[in-house]
């Protein structure tokens, strides 16, 4: 029996979370021939995680700048991608979810007439400015591919509303499936203070803000709002690890910075963050990934943002919108830390995400799609 091709496209770091355990599925089956591509549109996190998993790229574009663009990001990573295609010439091409290297890979493998499958597919916020760029980078996936990997059912009925082309399948989300490698019981971290707090005795508040549509003052407020939440609540420490952008990194020093109890860190590696998580209280975040990560351990999620493309979360209990406004992000926050009964209501929620076989899922519907298996796999549902 012939062998498939399937070449897998990244560039992010939380892209190479969810791929790497589909990479590794592949590369286990006999029917396919794994290859990997990856753009370094973020050099320094893709590596950290590339490491995590021990993946070795087939190919890397090495795209990364200083103060780079949509712009560059684009057209780098369509020219790199152009060369590759040529030379490893792959049946099949994956991108996950809804970055600039999603879009521009997806774009090349179409120019190429290369069959584009998507991982994590019909997420909708149903505004395209919001979040930006990613809300049309995953809209214009959709219109390009023909295998569609959606992580539940609302994410399908999505692309059934917009009549996409091809087989949409639901799969669960393959962040589920990274965790069962990621999450340790007696984890060491590599940052000296995350091993120094005391995980029993106090609360641990996670969090992460970084998105472009909250910069300037949605950002502001929500700085503000975790300094008085720490300043009205003297039994917990807030762990955020500040990304990299100079614009957060101004913001969340220029308001957090000497506050007591508050550690603002470097960014971490896919293992510390989620053995974080796996301690802490609860999570306050405007990051897609920690909406499916953290109900999965059972830690409640504060989504600071105006809206989710994750309205499962939201549904089952386990997340709530908090929306970018000072008072509001405070009082959601306080609800938790004050109510015992809401704070179990949304950590006891079921995680509508996944149960840690979505890489199997996907892995079966391409061998299914190249004609190597007989029957279409069953999609994932949270129903027992």
């Amino acid at each position: 029996m012939k062998s498939i091709k399937v070449m897998s496209v990244f560039g992010t770091r939380p892209e190479a979370i969810k791929m790497a355990p589909l990479v590794k599925e592949l590369a286990a089956r006999q029917n396919v021939q794994s290859l990997l591509c990856v753009t370094a549109q973020h050099r320094q996190m893709l590596d950290s995680v590339l490491n995590i998993f021990q993946l070795h790229p087939d190919y890397d574009l090495d795209i990364m700048e200083q103060r780079q663009t949509l712009t560059t990001i684009t057209s780098k990573a369509l020219l790199g991608m152009e060369h590759v295609l040529e030379q490893a010439k792959p049946d099949l091409i994956l991108v996950h979810g809804d970055t600039t290297t999603t879009f521009a890979g997806a774009l090349a493998a179409f120019y190429h007439q290369v069959p584009i499958g998507h991982v994590e597919a019909g997420l909708r916020t149903w505004d395209r400015y919001s979040p930006f760029p990613e809300e049309m980078n995953r809209t214009m996936v959709g219109d390009l591919a023909a295998l569609h990997f959606s992580p539940t059912n609302a994410n399908a009925d999505n692309l059934q509303r917009e009549s996409v082309m091809g087989e949409v399948f639901v799969t669960g989300n393959t962040v589920i499936d990274a965790m069962a490698t990621t999450v340790q019981e007696n984890f060491r971290f590599t940052e000296p203070l995350l091993n120094e707090l005391d995980y029993t005795g106090r609360r641990l508040v996670v969090v992460t803000c970084h998105r472009r549509e909250n910069y300037g003052e949605p950002m502001q407020n929500i700085m503000r709002a975790i300094r008085r939440m720490v300043q009205m609540h003297p039994d917990i420490d807030v762990v955020y690890p500040v990304h990299l952008s100079p614009v957060v990194r101004e913001c969340a020093f220029g308001i957090l910075s000497g506050v007591p109890h508050v550690y603002l860190i470097d960014p971490l590696d896919v293992e510390q963050m989620h053995n974080l998580m796996a301690r802490c209280y609860m999570v306050m975040t405007d990051s897609g990934g920690l909406q499916e990560e953290a109900p999965a351990m059972g830690k409640p999620v504060l989504v600071m943002r105006r809206e989710t493309e994750r309205p499962e979360a939201i549904a089952a209990g386990t997340a709530q919108l908090a929306g970018v406004e000072e008072e509001q992000v405070l009082a959601l926050a306080n609800e938790l830390l004050n109510d015992p009964e809401t704070y179990h209501k949304m950590a006891k929620a079921i995680n509508p995400y996944g149960d840690g076989h979505a890489c199997r899922r996907i892995a079966d519907a391409i061998e299914w799609h190249f004609g190597m298996r007989p029957e279409k796999p069953e999609n994932f549902s949270t129903e027992k």
